[in-house]
């Protein structure tokens, strides 16, 4: 899904056969019998003239998103077809479905705004152009979402349609990219790119979640947002990522517009390519992880990473009857090899590209895990707490637990040679 560039076609000049100068009237007739005789008798023909450039039709555009707004407000999955390039019956299809999508989800808050074409008009009269989009899930998101997208759209018939959205190097949001199951709880809100046995799946993974956070942090009452899209190839695109940067994660807490901003809405999105092939146990854990990721706003966290994954294992797994061997297996394998790490992991340990990521993901939880049998589970929420809203992990560390950062970590690596032995 990329911007579609000109390439026009031009016709070319004709050359004249004869280049006569400085010749009396009588030789220039003489040889214009002589050419008229060589080339044939066909009647002489000009070269035709060049064809002017297609043009982008900014205005045009710009009052069919408007008529787009107008008709996912309204319901209107006929006006929204209606808006589609005449003889496209895909992009009718698609148009239908963002409204359909729209009426599911409660979209609210949504407008589209034309920015600027990228590259020209294509000989079939299509062209890219950015899009400021704005859209929230009434019940859900408290602010809106706010991206550039790109749209797809075609000239033809004397009108301009609306062909599609995604591509350009911008996030594809789900909402608008295809047709979706969708479904509502009170709590929470899942939409997949998939049959309906799946959204069926993924809603009760997500309903179960809940309450699995609720337990260790009652105070938490917001809902829970999940999009699922087709593919991790589909993935990338929703999140505006480089190809195969979340390949090896189930799935990713994220702002869905990748915003840095505090009322940014966060939603939970699955890389269906690792998190259909889960045993059902680990993909409940995988969702109530997330889950916990949104309670705490992890999304827009400085937290150390250590701390911020750790913790959410340590919620996903409190109440779940695993040995560890199975929770643990992969550090254990690890440490038998390597030995303990020297340090809690961080930034380069928790990099999705990493070959032991399993192993880093499963060290933070067996930290947090130490801390809570160290001075309780309140101590460990405390700790997140304070560290999440500015303290220094060092003196929060020392007040919950009566710990250094040191201390904790020659534990941490104990702990774990004797998981390993």
């Amino acid at each position: 899904m990329r911007s579609v560039l000109a390439d026009p076609t031009r016709a070319k000049a004709g050359r004249p056969l004869w280049w006569v100068t400085g010749l009396s009237l009588s030789l220039l007739l003489v040889a214009g019998l002589i050419a008229w005789a060589v080339v044939g008798r066909d009647p002489y023909v000009a070269s035709p003239a060049k064809q002017p450039a297609r043009q982008v039709e900014p205005s045009l555009a710009a009052a069919a998103l408007h008529d787009l707004e107008d008709a996912v407000v309204d319901g209107d999955t006929g006006a929204a077809r209606a808006l589609a390039p005449s003889g496209d019956p895909d992009a009718a299809g698609l148009l239908a479905g963002v409204v359909g999508n729209a009426e599911a989800l409660h979209v609210r808050d949504f407008s589209l705004r034309y920015v600027d074409e990228e590259g020209g008009v294509a000989p079939d009269g299509s062209w890219a152009a950015a899009v400021d989009a704005t859209w929230r899930f009434a019940g859900f998101d408290a602010e809106p979402a706010r991206a550039e997208v790109t749209v797809r759209f075609v000239a033809r018939d004397g009108r301009v349609g609306v062909a599609g959205f995604g591509g350009g190097g911008r996030r594809a949001p789900l909402w608008l990219a295809d047709r979706l199951e969708v479904r509502r709880t009170p709590s929470t809100l899942v939409m997949v790119d998939g049959p309906a046995r799946e959204a069926d799946d993924y809603a009760r993974r997500a309903r179960a979640a809940v309450p699995v956070v609720r337990r260790v942090l009652p105070d938490w009452r917001a809902g829970l947002v999940v999009e699922v899209p087709a593919s991790a190839h589909e993935l990338d695109a929703t999140l505006d990522a480089e190809p195969g940067e979340y390949a090896n994660i189930a799935a990713v807490t994220s702002t869905v517009d990748g915003s840095l901003a505090p009322g940014s809405p966060v939603h939970i999105f699955v890389n269906p390519d690792v998190f259909d092939a889960l045993r059902p146990q680990g993909a409940q854990v995988v969702m109530s992880h997330e889950a916990v990721h949104v309670a705490t706003g992890a999304a827009t966290s400085n937290l150390p990473l250590w701390l911020l994954e750790g913790f959410a294992d340590y919620v996903a797994l409190r109440d779940v009857d695993l040995p560890l061997a199975t929770t643990a297996g992969q550090i254990a394998r690890q440490v038998r090899r390597n030995g303990p790490p020297p340090r809690l992991p961080g930034a380069a340990e928790f990099d999705t590209t990493t070959t032991h990521l399993g192993a880093t993901y499963e060290s933070a939880w067996f930290a947090c895990r130490l801390l809570a049998r160290t001075g309780g589970e309140a101590a460990l929420v405390r700790l997140y707490e304070r560290v999440d809203h500015g303290a220094s992990l060092g003196p929060a560390l020392r007040s919950s637990f009566g710990l250094t950062v040191g201390q904790l970590t020659q534990r941490w690596r104990q702990g774990l040679s004797d998981l390993a032995s």
